[in-house]
């Protein structure tokens, strides 16, 4: 019997599930980014200190607590210019990680590169917030990027690997 080609589709080549797994979290790692980038942008024109304090209110967050008290002092550090370099910044990062992300989907050998390098840049500067101040969603991100990382390489190096034998 001739296979249907909806069967001759479904019998093709699985996708590497550990590539799947970190395309899906570089992609929320983008729209993540991406949220923040609007949410910087929508405050533009506006008294900060004014939107955070209604927010707080919304939320019913306790006036008196000093968490609500560091937020707002720290608010009136936000004025225009700035809100527009994180609009900026978080936008082009969540076109860089939906890039690595449909990248790995795809087993596009340059978004494992490129998910390598900038994941590894990062690493240092993750170990240092932790040595600065122990955390644990820092140690969870360390974590979880160090794992990226270390099963990125191991793939590339058993290309490397395969290809030399081959050659």
């Amino acid at each position: 019997m001739i296979d249907s080609p909806a069967q001759v589709h479904s019998k093709g080549r699985q996708h590497n599930k550990g590539l799947v797994l970190i395309a899906a979290y570089k992609l929320i790692q983008g729209l993540l980014f991406a949220a923040i980038g609007v949410g910087a942008l929508r405050l533009l024109h506006k008294d900060v200190g004014d939107e955070l304090t209604a927010l707080a209110d919304h939320l019913r967050f306790n006036p008196e607590s000093r968490f609500v008290n560091f937020v707002l002092d720290k608010a009136s550090l936000f004025d225009d210019p700035l809100l527009r370099r994180i609009g900026v910044a978080a936008f082009s990062y969540a076109a860089l990680g939906v890039l690595e992300g449909v990248g790995l989907y795809l087993e596009k050998v340059w978004a494992e590169y490129l998910t390598l390098v900038i994941t590894g840049s990062f690493l240092p500067w993750e170990v240092f917030e932790i040595c600065r101040r122990l955390t644990l969603p820092r140690v969870s991100l360390l974590t979880i990027n160090l794992l990226v990382f270390l099963y990125l390489m191991k793939l590339v190096m058993e290309r490397g690997r395969r290809r030399n034998s081959a050659g």
